[in-house]
């Protein structure tokens, strides 16, 4: 099976609106800016279940590991600092993981197009 054919079915966990927003963002581009594009995006893309994960380490081990995954050094140095807000802030992380992924699954995207815009 090619990859490039239907590259939606190598991604564990996609929602319809990820898939969506992939779409929109190959529409334009030609074959080998797709496969750059997907490339790109697979070694970037953050799984949601390994996110709840982190977060869940929150309450064992060290708060805030989930924002450092997600690139978000400012916020997880608070939670680290906080014990995530007293707990709170990472019970609130542990019901929004999926939303919190795929936010930064669409920034990586949007950083995956512009790579990919750039070659030819």
């Amino acid at each position: 099976m090619n990859m490039y054919k239907d590259p939606y079915m190598n991604f564990q966990d996609m929602t319809p609106e990820e898939m969506g927003f992939l779409q929109q963002a190959t529409a334009g581009l030609n074959e080998n800016q797709t496969k750059y594009f997907y490339m790109v995006y697979t070694s970037k893309r953050k799984n949601a279940q390994e996110i709840l994960l982190f977060t869940l380490l929150g309450f064992i081990v060290i708060a805030g590991v989930q924002r450092f995954v997600l690139g978000q050094i400012g916020m997880g140095l608070l939670y680290l600092f906080t014990g995530g807000f007293c707990f709170i802030g990472t019970i609130v992380d542990l019901i929004n993981n999926k939303s919190l992924t795929l936010e930064y699954n669409k920034n990586m995207a949007y950083e995956s197009h512009r790579m990919a815009m750039l070659t030819q």
